[in-house]
């Protein structure tokens, strides 16, 4: 049986942030779910959470996940002190327990599955995930025998000048035998300059002590201030863009895009400066997207383009045109050959194929046919001041500039409306419609 606890108490001081250290975002996901995401695969029994600092917070930010187990650290003194207050939550628990820290966000589920592997295969008290530092500062050092049995890990704070030449570091991640831990738990102290319990003074009390190095030690980078979390950042973005790249995706410039590991791309897609994909995006062959726009958990099909526009929680049809400055709401959906122009908002509507809005329009809560034309300035009335109401416009149709249709509406197919008209009434198929007050013009008098 395999436990898994995640130490997410710490206040994290050097972030200067009131958000707890582990909810911070990296490429779109916090902390805590990135470590959260890499044992999903290992399919452990129990997953706890140590929380302390802001704990309703953390916890609040996991709620979608079912199976966590919250326990509460008050103070936070320690690693150590941290597992000591698993105790009563895996009474009778006899596997393995996979320790893991809520900001340390890279690991992949395949390194921890390899550490699970040679820990159960060396029957070992505990093996620890370790690397190899050309600059190993801030990392307690690792020593072990001749016989690569983990003798000690010492935390830096506490090394000697010699022993802070040792570059084999403890990234802090461990699989213990519970049993065996649960032995040694309660004999730890605090005598450190930290005046903290240390996990790490386990090691010298366990029977059987390895140590698994990792091959990539950018894996086990924790984050413990914004510089950190930025180098993640880039760390992630880089491997995205890469990835993308290699499969036929074109970054003008890929230092100013970033992406959400949620984002697919087709083929022969082009990508300009300063464009964004955030969330669940999946954007078809040959797009051509920015610069300057922002795309959110949306689909695009073949063949759209988006010039500096945002779009949100949309479907965007084949052979589409956005842009200029467009900004497309959540629940939209434009069918195909349709064209959405320069500052043009479209809100929880179908927009038919064919369709054209090319400029300084709004349409919302409503439902387009095939084929029309919106004019410049044409804006669906909607509110009503309490509630939301639905226009309805039928194939070929078509809008004069500065048009207000006030919902609910409906508009007839082939309807022409006048420039300037206030509609308030349904309107039936093939009519014409002028809606304005009388001018009035009086001659100037000198």
């Amino acid at each position: 049986m395999l436990a898994i606890a995640i130490l997410a108490a710490g206040k994290g001081t050097r972030m200067k942030s009131n958000l707890p250290k582990v909810l911070h975002p990296l490429a779109g996901k916090s902390l805590i779910d990135r470590v959260l995401s890499s044992t999903q695969g290992l399919s452990p029994s129990r997953r706890l959470i140590v929380v302390g600092h802001q704990a309703n917070l953390v916890e609040d930010s996991l709620k979608n996940h079912q199976d966590l187990d919250f326990v509460l650290q008050r103070p936070q003194n320690g690693t150590g002190h941290a597992i000591q207050q698993l105790i009563p939550k895996l009474k009778g628990f006899k596997g393995e327990l996979l320790v893991l820290n809520g900001d340390v966000p890279l690991l992949r589920e395949e390194t921890l599955s390899s550490l699970l592997k040679f820990h159960k295969g060396s029957n070992a008290s505990v093996t620890f995930l370790s690397a190899n530092l050309s600059s190993p500062t801030g990392y307690g050092r690792v020593f072990t025998d001749k016989s690569g049995l983990v003798k000690k890990i010492i935390e830096e704070k506490d090394c000697t000048n010699e022993q802070k030449k040792n570059k084999l570091i403890n990234a802090g991640i461990y699989c213990f035998n519970w049993q065996q831990l649960l032995d040694v738990l309660n004999l730890l102290s605090n005598k450190n300059s930290q005046h903290e319990i240390y996990l790490t003074d386990t090691i010298s009390l366990l029977k059987k002590a390895l140590h698994f190095q990792v091959d990539n030690p950018f894996e086990i980078k924790g984050i413990n201030d914004r510089f950190q979390l930025s180098e993640c950042e880039h760390y992630i973005q880089e491997k995205l863009k890469s990835l993308w790249m290699r499969k036929g995706v074109s970054f003008v410039d890929p230092i100013s895009c970033s992406l959400s590991e949620d984002s697919s791309f087709g083929t022969d897609v082009i990508v300009e400066p300063q464009t964004h994909f955030r969330g669940k995006c999946d954007i078809g062959n040959g797009c051509h997207l920015g610069p300057g726009s922002v795309i959110t958990n949306s689909t695009l099909a073949e063949n759209v383009l988006a010039i500096q526009s945002y779009i949100n929680e949309a479907e965007i049809g084949t052979n589409t045109s956005i842009g200029p400055f467009a900004h497309i709401r959540p629940e939209s959906n434009i069918s195909k050959n349709s064209k959405i122009g320069n500052f043009v908002e479209i809100k929880k509507s179908f927009i038919g194929e064919g369709t054209k809005i090319n400029h300084l329009s709004y349409v919302g809560d409503s439902d387009l046919g095939k084929n029309i034309n919106i004019g410049a300035g044409t804006i669906t009335a909607n509110f009503d001041g309490k509630n939301k109401h639905r226009t309805i416009i039928d194939d070929h149709s078509k809008t004069g500039a500065n048009s207000v249709l006030v919902a609910p509406i409906k508009i007839g197919a082939h309807v022409t409306i006048g420039a300037g008209s206030t509609v308030c009434k349904d309107i039936p198929d093939k009519s014409l419609v002028v809606e304005r007050s009388k001018a009035i013009i009086r001659t100037k008098i000198d």
